[in-house]
């Protein structure tokens, strides 16, 4: 094989690129200047005894790419970056210097595509169907403004609101004269009054234990369970209110169950003449203390001794 000459020079396999590559290079390698670049590697390929399967396992390149470039059919490559790379991995795997043999390929094709295309596998899309997109977007706007006129034709029309004025009466002779007014729609009047759901109006055993200041009377908004009415002991005069329904539990010292009910708003427990009872209800805020009649507070804590609830004050002592 003669020495390539122009501006590539002979290379040797001496200096070596790649080391991995190596082996595929057993003798000295050149080009030479007889017909187009790709021919010149094919045939340095040749002479090494090797095939394009093994060139393309060196280079990672697919075999079809390799024998497009050894026929220099451009149009069978990919984009003109990519035959760039494709070029300059043959040269290192046949030893040569790759800027030497990329600058050959750019002096025999000199003329760059004018666009990128894309790599091997990808097809574009047929062109010769690009004429029908304006046409079928014609057809779907007037289909579209078709079915627009049907809905709004087909639609049945909507009644005005009734105005509220005073119809003209004509009699039997002279002049017309105007009737009484007609009353004012329902969408002029007041909206009914909004209620966030869950927190509805109070019912009326709510109404009536809610609001209590200390020193107010009680009033009874439902049953009162307990003892059957105030003696003449200490914790008689006891009575707890639920403001709102909650659990009341009553428990003897030893922890024997003395009563338990759920109270609905405005009823009421009488505690007995009893010494060493606990109270335990669900809602401490939800109760109202009366001592003798009168509102002393709400309870403060969920569990509470009766004899604790003598300590609060009674109003005008």
């Amino acid at each position: 094989m003669a020495l390539e000459a122009g501006e590539v020079e002979a290379l040797s396999i001496e200096t070596t690129v790649i080391d991995g590559l190596a082996p595929l290079r057993p003798t000295r390698v050149v080009l030479d200047t007889d017909g187009h670049l790709g021919a010149a590697l094919r045939r340095a390929r040749e002479g090494l005894g090797l095939d394009v399967d093994d060139i393309a396992q060196a280079t990672r390149v697919r075999p079809a790419h390799l024998t497009a470039l050894e026929a220099f059919d451009l149009d069978a490559l990919p984009a003109r970056p990519f035959a760039i790379g494709y070029v300059r991995a043959y040269a290192l795997a046949l030893g040569l210097d790759p800027d030497s043999v990329v600058g050959r390929f750019r002096l025999e094709a000199p003329t760059a595509d004018a666009a990128l295309r894309a790599p091997g596998g990808v097809v574009a899309g047929p062109k010769q169907w690009a004429w029908m997109v304006p046409p079928a977007a014609l057809i779907a706007a007037a289909l579209v403004g078709w079915n627009l006129v049907r809905h709004f034709d087909e639609a049945p029309a909507k009644p005005l609101a009734a105005i509220a004025r005073a119809p003209a009466v004509r009699g039997d002779s002279g002049p017309a004269r105007l009737g009484p007014p007609l009353p004012a729609p329902v969408e002029a009047g007041a909206p009914p009054i909004y209620q966030t759901p869950g927190l509805e109006l109070p019912t009326r055993g709510e109404v009536a234990s809610q609001g209590v200041a200390n020193g107010a009377p009680f009033v009874a908004g439902g049953a009162i369970y307990g003892a059957p009415g105030p003696t003449s002991g200490p914790l008689s005069g006891i009575l707890l209110q639920a403001k709102k329904p909650t659990s009341l539990i009553v428990r003897a010292s030893a922890g024997t169950l003395y009563f338990a009910r759920e109270l609905a708003a405005g009823e009421a427990w009488r505690a007995p003449d009893v010494s060493g009872l606990t109270v335990d209800v669900g809602n401490p805020s939800s109760v109202e203390v009366y001592r003798g009649g009168v509102a002393s507070g709400a309870l403060a804590d969920q569990q509470t001794p009766l004899s604790k609830l003598l300590s609060l004050p009674v109003a005008g002592r």
